[in-house]
């Protein structure tokens, strides 16, 4: 199970947090992402992490103003979102891939086998 929190709305400018905590017989996860997907918009790759390798990868548009981070004995993902922008304004999903037998990259949507149900990011101008 993946479990998203943290969102909620803030100014443009302005920073927040959001976890990801994954739960259930995880030893540990081989990958977790964020996507986003603003109203009338197709899925947006946003950050993943690679627990095995501990690398990080970020869509060019936040590189710079978002920083993943994980605590391992918690199994959690944060994602530090500083500097908010009206476009960054979407529903966040987390998602877990828990071995490197996937179908897709850590950017693609079919890389990961299980997503949580979202949080809302509201940024306002």
């Amino acid at each position: 199970q993946v479990v998203e929190s943290g969102g909620g709305l803030v100014q443009a400018g302005g920073s927040l947090r959001l976890a990801c905590v994954a739960s259930g017989r995880i030893f540990r996860p081989y990958l977790m992402g964020w996507f986003r997907q603003a109203p009338g918009k197709e899925y947006e790759f946003v950050a993943a992490m690679n627990w095995r390798e501990d690398r990080s990868y970020y869509e060019d548009s936040v590189r710079g103003r978002f920083t993943l981070s994980r605590d391992e004995a918690k199994r959690t993902l944060y994602l530090q979102m500083n500097s908010l922008k009206v476009d960054d304004t979407a529903v966040y999903y987390c998602a877990l891939q828990l071995n490197s037998d996937i179908d897709g990259s850590y950017y693609q949507r079919s890389g990961y086998g299980f997503w949580g149900r979202g949080t809302q990011v509201t940024v306002s101008s």
